[in-house]
């Protein structure tokens, strides 16, 4: 059975891929304050991959590391995928986009610049999509 989506979280995912972090940031923050359960969790981390790639954008390098690791960290238990997003892709996106940025670990990663081939996309799979309940 196909899930209904919110139409500000398919906004929010729209955003996220057009590159425009901090409207996705705000869109999906507004689902996310409405929402209970373990979506909850879910669109914060989503949140969380907005803010760290804004971070990385601004140049802001110790917020987009910081934010990035919380991102992975907790999205990794709804992975291969959750709300109909192919998670598995997108963390390999988003480890590859992040991975210069992650190696600086003995200090602040001067001259890092988030490369633009780099950037992941949210890939969105509105026909089997169902909720995984991590475990």
């Amino acid at each position: 059975m196909a899930r209904e989506f919110d139409p500000r979280f398919l906004e929010g995912i729209r955003l996220f891929n057009e590159r425009e972090f901090f409207a996705c940031h705000d869109e999906l923050e507004e689902v996310w304050s409405e929402t209970l359960g373990t979506d909850r969790e879910f669109y914060q981390v989503l949140i969380h991959a907005a803010v760290a790639l804004h971070h990385f954008e601004e140049g802001n390098l110790g917020g987009a590391r910081k934010m990035g690791a919380s991102t992975r960290r907790y999205l990794q238990p709804y992975a291969p995928a959750h709300a109909g997003v192919d998670l598995m892709t997108f963390l390999e996106q988003f480890e590859a986009c992040f991975a210069e940025l992650c190696k600086a670990d003995g200090g602040y990663p001067h001259g890092v610049c988030l490369d633009p081939d780099r950037i992941p996309t949210l890939t969105l799979n509105t026909a089997s999509a169902r909720t995984e309940v991590p475990t």
